[in-house]
């Protein structure tokens, strides 16, 4: 069994006030390339299709599109959707009935009247599992093991069996994951391995952005990353992992494809801070013809002259990049200063990233009883916009 794994499209993604559509219009037309390539029994997205949980019309609209595009390569593929923790859990049932029709399988929320509807038996080649992201507290006891405990009842002619979730796993990478740490990225908690149960040959995850094997398992755990970045600290490639499982208890083999960027975000120096009039020479010696995004790394002692947007914009003006944003360290400091957000920077933060912020310049700890409260505060918000 051949099987695409991708996560974390986020479409919709907007980068400091610019729109990224051409971007993700280039990812999603090499993706399709690629599917036409290779032709997998599978194609697999691990949740966050969205930015937000209330894309436009006109996100939706390229993603049904690109969905169509992408089983006119393979047609007799199976395409199985789960949404993430930033998408709407309803959206990916309102079409659920018609999109199977085309083999296309969209799962939004776990089924607790019959959680059976999560495994998608693929005849004659394997088993697919696949879980949406859902809040802790709303996941059924041995959830997982049950699954892969029917799985391994159906599976008399031993076939592969994959297990797909949208969740943090302790051991994980979370390099570009602003204010995480190894109990919670991106708001979701961390949970183990042992936990998600036995019985799988790969473990397609989706959530962390970096690509990666899971240290404790490496050879059948796997973040298959975004294949675009979302943020400027996201300075590794970017792909999606093809895997290859012949049957039931064997190692997979895998492949990354890389995934171009027209747009790159660069940051200048690349690594570490420099002062305004180094890092300023290296945004006038940076070639005029690429389109990349440009974030300026600069170190200060006081604050940043007047001047400098101005110097900024006559800069760049005759150069094909976009200037996004400066990002500063203090001269003689271990951390950032505590400085005022633009909007678009704000845009950016998650809402946990924002409460620290506001606690930390009021000089209160965020203990860890404080930071599950706000957890806790956040989810019932975010699961009434899920069901919105």
């Amino acid at each position: 069994m051949k099987i695409l794994h991708t996560s974390d499209w986020h479409l919709g993604h907007v980068l400091y006030n610019n729109d990224r559509g051409e971007e993700q219009q280039s990812m999603l037309e090499q993706i399709i390339s690629i599917v036409q390539d290779h032709k997998p029994d599978i194609f697999l997205i691990a949740g966050d299709i969205y930015h937000t949980s209330q894309p436009s019309s006109s996100i939706q609209t390229l993603f049904a599109n690109s969905i169509m595009s992408i089983h006119n390569a393979n047609p007799k593929m199976q395409v199985i959707i789960t949404a993430g923790n930033h998408d709407s859990a309803i959206k990916h049932e309102i079409f659920r009935l018609p999109w199977q029709a085309l083999n296309v399988h969209t799962i939004g929320s776990i089924n607790r009247n019959d959680i059976f509807q999560h495994i998608i038996e693929i005849e004659n080649q394997g088993f697919v599992i696949a879980i949406p992201y859902s809040y802790e507290r709303n996941i059924p006891e041995d959830f997982y093991q049950t699954l892969l405990s029917e799985v391994a009842k159906r599976n008399t002619n031993n076939l592969p069996v994959i297990l797909s979730a949208h969740t943090t796993v302790f051991g994980c990478d979370f390099t570009s994951h602003q204010n995480a740490d190894e109990k919670i990225v991106g708001g979701i908690e961390a949970i183990s391995i042992e936990s998600i149960g036995d019985g799988y040959d790969y473990l397609a995850l989706g959530h962390i952005h970096k690509p990666q094997f899971v240290d404790e398992a490496k050879e059948k755990v796997r973040y298959c990353g975004t294949p675009l970045p979302i943020s400027f600290d996201e300075n590794y490639s970017h792909s999606i992992t093809l895997v290859e499982i012949e049957k039931h208890n064997q190692v997979p083999q895998i492949q990354t494809i890389e995934i171009e960027n027209p747009h790159p975000l660069v940051s200048l120096p690349t690594e570490g801070f420099a002062s305004w009039q180094d890092a300023k020479e290296l945004l006038i010696n940076f070639p005029d013809e690429i389109e990349a995004y440009i974030r300026l790394n600069i170190e200060i002692e006081d604050i940043l002259p007047s001047e400098v947007e101005y110097q900024i914009k006559s800069i760049v003006s005759n150069k094909k990049c976009r200037f996004c944003y400066i990002n500063t360290k203090r001269k003689n400091t271990q951390i950032n200063e505590i400085t005022p957000l633009t909007i678009a920077e704000f845009q950016q933060e998650e809402p946990i990233d924002i409460a620290r912020r506001f606690l930390e310049y009021s000089n209160v700890e965020f203990d860890e009883q404080m930071q599950e409260t706000f957890n806790q505060v956040l989810e019932i918000i975010n699961q009434e916009s899920q069901n919105e």
